[in-house]
């Protein structure tokens, strides 16, 4: 049986194939403008971790091709090393090293030369985390932990004085997602929270889902406004995450310290989401907990009797606007790396839940200058008391 050959692409096709690939596009609809299968886009996209190659670029300082072929035409007319030069607007000994390293004065061809120096140029530059094995220890460790790239280097500036333990969270992407590079090992990858083994394009699409109808619903946009600069602690964004076999967790985050809290759920059903959010609300000083902004998702249809019950206003989003509390939506996204999407939420006991919690409230936060939620919260419960 015969094997099929790879496609070779040109530099032109493989520069088409990245734009469209960042613009968000499928390998299917990329593969189509080819006329080949999306294994053959995969298989391109694959070998950099879905990162882009940097285009070469030659420095402004080398010699061009075309002064290359004056300095061939100069050698052919017997001119000196010097007049040469001085046309070009070179130093002597430049063109002097260009000869030599290329044949010499009689075995000198400029497009030979040219590709040698081309050939030269590469640099296979160990990366940060390969030369520093310190530095690449720690940033395993914190992978392992699951924290982000991003807290990871936002940690290491608050916590290591010399800059030989600064690394940014693009190159731990990089090195995590090309293992060319050697540093860190491709099991790490399940230590990110999407699990990913190559980059996808921030403009792929998402498709979102209508929200319900909810009776006597106190809109966001009644708010007070002082729940919107997040200088006073005790507002509250909510949600719920769902598991297979109707499984449900509630997820709070206190909007100013991004503090996070877990409610086990035993269903869906407004009367069980309501009756947790009391018995959650019972267990934080009034101070703290002034108001919640929720989804408008069918659970809420109780929501009236939350506010009774607890003396705190609870406002809800616009239909289809879950941007509307942004910091709830982002902890959800940073919860599924804990609670999986088709994974049973019922086999997580609240034991387990707060100890998610915890975990995810020390990790630190870009947003709070690399400071943990759960440092700010405990600030505002000593302001408290």
């Amino acid at each position: 049986m015969k094997r099929r050959k790879r496609t070779i692409y040109t530099s032109e096709q493989r520069s088409l194939m990245w734009d469209r690939y960042q613009k968000g596009e499928s390998l299917a609809d990329i593969a189509r403008l080819f006329g080949r299968f999306h294994s053959s886009i995969e298989r391109v996209i694959a070998e950099t971790g879905g990162i882009r190659p940097p285009e070469r670029k030659r420095s402004r300082n080398c010699l061009s091709l075309s002064e290359r072929e004056e300095i061939s035409r100069g050698l052919v007319a017997k001119e000196s090393i010097r007049s040469i030069a001085v046309r070009l607007a070179r130093s002597p000994s430049t063109i002097s090293r260009e000869i030599n390293r290329n044949g010499g004065c009689h075995d000198y061809r400029a497009s030979k030369a040219d590709k040698a120096a081309w050939e030269r140029a590469k640099r296979p530059k160990p990366c940060k985390l390969l030369s520093n094995k310190p530095l690449s220890r720690i940033v395993a460790k914190k992978l392992k932990e699951q924290w982000s790239p991003q807290q990871i280097s936002g940690w290491l500036k608050r916590t290591y004085l010399p800059e030989s333990f600064y690394v940014s969270h693009e190159t731990i992407y990089k090195t995590l997602y090309i293992q060319a590079r050697g540093a860190l090992k491709k099991e790490l990858v399940q230590c990110l929270r999407t699990q990913r083994v190559k980059r996808r394009s921030k403009h792929s699409s998402r498709k979102g889902l209508g929200q319900g109808k909810i009776v006597d619903a106190v809109r966001i946009s009644e708010r007070p406004a002082s729940v919107e600069d997040r200088a006073i602690p005790g507002h509250w964004e909510g949600d719920l995450i769902e598991g297979c076999s109707n499984s449900y967790v509630a997820t709070l985050v206190e909007r100013h310290s991004r503090y996070v809290m877990l409610v086990k759920l035993t269903n869906k059903k407004s009367v069980t989401v309501i009756a947790a959010l009391i018995k959650q609300s019972k267990k934080l000083p009034s101070e703290l907990y002034k108001s919640l902004t929720w989804d408008r998702g069918c659970e809420m249809h109780n929501h009236k009797q939350f506010t009774i019950s607890t003396d705190i206003q609870i406002y809800l989003c616009d239909p289809q606007s879950p941007w509307q509390r942004g910091s709830n939506e982002n902890t959800n996204r940073l919860l599924r790396q804990y609670l999986p999407k088709g994974t049973d939420l019922a086999a997580h006991s609240q034991a387990k839940l707060n100890s998610i919690a915890r975990q995810l409230n020390e990790r630190p936060r870009k947003t709070l200058d690399y400071e943990t939620p759960a440092d700010r919260f405990s600030q505002c419960v000593a302001a408290t008391g």
